[in-house]
């Protein structure tokens, strides 16, 4: 089948779905506030999880899906990718671009978006890349197959802005004059942040000059009012890092300006600075096992991830792509061997610890009443490599079905 002709088929599923109330009968339900519930019904009403317990009476005619032996659990969350974005995702032309916002050209169409959702995958934290020091925001995105870009971006989620440390920053090209050292990336970024704090002073006080009457005002500049934003607490920094040393660099310029970073991405060294990083309220969003791809990323040990556990840190996995996004329930159920989580625990690496780092901990990542129903069916055990995802729910409505896709049907994948 050709692509073309597998956006639209797809696109035809999505709009044949329906928004109904829905209750999910004898499932395992995963939660983190009242553990694992065995044969369980949840019913879902108005995009939110309305009821969760036994034997739940319904209205005559509410939708009902049968999921004995099956897991339930919340929606994944990746809070580190690229995808659903057209037109590249790093703005080179120079080393400071926070004006750029990756809102401005999100794309629905992108076939990774259903590929995700076969994973169980319901929400992304879409990003900048790692080009510039300070590079672009980022857009967090439901996903909301076959709807709009407005439709599928989360207004709700902490606005971010993408910073980036060590070889990327330094080697990149664009024909820009870039800074040659790890010293010369911090040095950057304190210029950076130092004319912003200015700004505001500039656009406060009278141009000087020979003019009569009103002052003319200074020229807005786009790209230091989302500074500004940054220190007046408004964004906060999801910084590409793997070093310890150069990630202890920023943390000494957060203090001196006053802004948060909200996680350190890859950071492979994290294990280093657990202490400094549990103190500092930073969390990491990183690959469970995936290291030694270049230079920086070859100090790291999966077993680091038990340390930075008993420390506090929050961990969230990540894919970086849209492949390891489809297995992230697999990468999860590593952290059962290498940091010594307990299977709740190990869950919490996908949904509710990057929810807690896109600032969404209050309406998605958990399985509550009230919350978005944001959920993703297993045939087995969710943290298994063994198991599949036979459902993916956003807020009460099924995005992917493995039973009734049709692709998967004519794949051979899936019986008729």
């Amino acid at each position: 089948m050709k692509t073309g002709a597998l956006i639209i088929g797809l696109l035809v599923l999505a709009a044949g779905l329906n928004g109904r109330d829905l209750v999910l009968r004898h499932g395992t339900v995963y939660t983190f506030d009242r553990g694992v519930l065995a044969d369980t019904d949840l019913l879902l009403r108005d995009g939110r999880i309305f009821r969760i317990g036994k034997d739940l009476k319904t209205a005559s005619g509410t939708e009902e899906i049968d999921l004995q032996g099956k897991a339930v659990i919340p929606g994944i969350i990746d809070s580190h990718t690229h995808i659903a974005l057209l037109g590249g995702i790093n703005e080179a032309a120079e080393n400071v671009t926070p004006e750029v916002d990756m809102a401005d050209q999100v794309n629905p169409d992108d076939p990774s978006i259903f590929y995700c959702l076969t994973g169980g995958v319901t929400m992304v934290h879409t990003m900048h890349g790692s080009a510039n020091p300070i590079g672009g925001r980022n857009v967090t995105l439901k996903l909301k197959w076959g709807g709009s870009a407005e439709e599928m971006i989360e207004n709700r989620a902490t606005r971010t802005l993408k910073m980036a440390l060590g070889e990327n920053p330094k080697r990149a090209g664009g024909g820009k004059t870039l800074p040659s050292t790890r010293m010369g990336v911090t040095a950057v970024i304190r210029d950076a942040l130092i004319e912003a704090r200015a700004y505001a002073r500039k656009r406060s006080v009278p141009a000087r000059g020979k003019v009569r009457g009103p002052y003319p005002p200074q020229a807005r500049n786009l790209r230091l009012e989302v500074l500004q934003q940054l220190l007046k607490g408004e964004l906060v920094v999801r910084c590409h890092s793997y070093r310890a040393d150069e990630s202890l660099q920023l943390i000494r310029l957060a203090k001196e300006f006053g802004f948060t970073i909200r996680a350190f991405e890859h950071l492979h060294q994290a294990y280093r600075i657990a202490d400094e990083l549990a103190a500092a309220g930073i969390g990491i969003s990183v690959f469970a096992d995936n290291w030694n791809y270049k230079t920086e990323a070859s100090e790291f040990t999966p077993f680091g991830m038990e340390l930075l556990h008993r420390k506090g840190v929050v961990i969230a996995l990540n894919s970086d792509t849209s492949e390891i996004m489809r297995r992230l329930y697999m990468e999860a159920g590593k952290m059962r061997r290498y940091a010594g989580m307990s299977d709740l625990e190990a869950l919490k690496t996908i949904t509710l610890n990057p929810a807690r780092l896109l600032g969404v901990e209050g309406f998605a990542g958990s399985i509550r009443e009230g919350f978005d129903a944001d959920l993703a069916v297993f045939d087995g055990d969710p943290l298994s490599g063994a198991s599949k995802c036979v459902l993916t729910i956003i807020e009460g409505r099924i995005y992917f079905n493995r039973e009734k896709d049709s692709r998967l049907k004519e794949s051979g994948e899936v019986k008729s």
